[in-house]
């Protein structure tokens, strides 16, 4: 049973996984086809929260027109009504009982994150298999209810390590999709084929732009923004998973046509990613709405040098975004005319997963060095791009940073308190053509790119320097 109608359980299990957002930004980030599109930060989150909601939201609905579909063809309107809600009734007290058990584990068992993670998946996957077994397809309505639920109940912190979140559900939808393809065989497509692509060109050329229209009427969503809304829409494993379960169960019970849906659904799904696929960046390019490639540089330090590493950053052409913790080094960034993101930037970062949006480099420049260590462990989780550290005194210095196994910025000896003596002693931060050498004396901090993209120095040594580059170079110290 689980082999023939199986992909539904485990598919729930992914449907769950992305319906535990709820009401918090989603953890793992956009997916794959919008990190390399990289549309403007609004219209990224915009696509990201679609998806994110669209999938739960359509499966739950499929299980109910499922049900309705059963129930028509059988029995009379009063029977139809209460088959109807009875389904919806198991799925519901199916999902509040898994929130409750579920609840309970995270909350009074001193769970690790892989562990935790471990029992969130088998409890969803229980519980759907239960309420499955009990009435037929009312697993994902229960799936869904526990993700949300789950999202949303106060005082409750979701442990998800990202790596293995991310390895767990990739793993899971390679199996899928596997296992699902294997079911269509090109005598099922056909007849099937050309129908189904007049629907995938009547949903992208159509249904898709309208959706988007009438969502977006009466919004500060630019046009070009929308148009673009309009041409995103590729289905997927959710499709995929619904469509194979419930098209057995129809088939089963005699409804025409059953057999045609898992075939037709294919179609669909392999032509709206191919089209999406490969249109997705010209058209992002054409309507100009794709992020600068330029690097958008987090100085995380209010130090005098780390102000002014931020305003050569800036002079150089960078976006520039700084963080301190301290009242008055954010009021001398403030009045050195930085910008300065808010106050609780990381608190947000590192307590509850939220991606860093925007930034591609993470530079912790603080004082302190355990600090330093501990928020690169962190972000390095949730920023797309590279985060450094500064080196501290020696290797042994702290109680974190000895450990936390990263190359260091700058150069050998170029370390924290090296650079705020040298400072103090008169050194300066200044940008000169790469093409022309690095003078005497003078220190390679990073080389910004002619694209605007930023590299950095470290302990392994300088980046290499090309045509057009600009170096950012820390001067020697002015003599006593």
């Amino acid at each position: 049973r689980l082999l023939a109608r199986g992909p539904g359980v485990a598919g729930w299990g992914v449907v769950w996984l992305g319906a535990g957002v709820g009401g918090r930004a989603p953890r793992a980030g956009p997916p794959p086809l919008l990190r390399f599109v990289r549309p403007t930060e609004r219209l990224q989150r915009v696509l990201v929260w679609e998806g994110s909601l669209i999938d739960p939201l359509g499966g739950i609905l499929g299980a109910l027109v499922f049900h309705g579909v059963l129930a028509s063809g059988q029995y009379g309107f009063a029977e139809q009504a209460a088959m109807f809600c009875g389904s919806a009734a198991v799925g519901l007290a199916g999902g509040a009982a898994g929130t409750a058990l579920l609840w309970l584990l995270l909350r009074h068992l001193t769970l690790d994150e892989v562990l935790a993670t471990t029992v969130q998946l088998a409890a969803v996957v229980s519980v759907a298999a239960a309420c499955d077994a009990y009435r037929d397809d009312t697993g994902l309505i229960a799936a869904v209810v526990m993700g949300i639920a789950l999202a949303n109940l106060p005082g409750l912190d979701m442990p998800a390590r990202r790596s293995f979140f991310e390895t767990l559900v990739s793993l899971i939808i390679g199996l899928l999709f596997i296992s699902i393809s294997a079911t269509v065989t090109p005598q099922s497509l056909r007849h099937v084929a050309l129908p189904a692509l007049g629907l995938v060109a009547a949903l992208v050329l159509l249904v898709r732009p309208l959706v988007a229209l009438l969502s977006t009427a009466r919004t500060d969503v630019p046009r070009r923004e929308r148009w673009f809304i309009g041409w995103m829409a590729p289905r997927g494993i959710v499709a995929a998973a619904t469509a194979s379960t419930f098209s057995a169960a129809l088939a089963a019970a005699g409804t025409g046509g059953a057999q045609k849906i898992l075939p037709a659904t294919f179609v669909v799904i392999v032509a709206t990613v191919t089209v999406y696929g490969l249109t997705a960046v010209p058209a992002a390019r054409r309507l100009g709405v794709r992020r600068s490639a330029r690097s958008r540089p987090l100085l995380v330090g209010g130090d005098p040098w780390v102000i002014e590493l931020g305003r050569a950053l800036r002079s150089a052409g960078l976006d520039v975004l700084m963080w301190a913790g301290l009242d008055g080094q954010r009021r001398r960034i403030t009045d050195a005319g930085l910008d300065l993101a808010p106050g609780e930037l990381l608190a947000a970062a590192t307590g509850s997963g939220a991606e860093l949006e925007g930034i591609t480099d993470v530079l912790l420049l603080t004082d302190e060095d355990d600090f330093n260590a501990l928020a690169f462990m962190t972000l390095k989780e949730t920023v797309e791009g590279p985060v450094h550290r500064l080196a501290p005194p020696t290797r042994g210095h702290g109680v974190v940073a000895p450990y936390a196994g990263s190359e260091a910025l700058f150069g050998p000896g170029l370390n924290r308190p090296e650079l705020a003596h040298r400072y103090a002693a008169g050194a300066r931060i200044v940008l000169l053509p790469a093409g022309e050498g690095v003078p005497a004396g003078h220190d390679t901090l990073f080389l910004v790119r002619p694209d605007g993209r930023l590299a950095a120095a470290t302990e392994a040594g300088p980046p290499a320097p090309g045509a057009g580059d600009t170096a950012v170079l820390l001067t020697p110290a002015a003599p006593v």
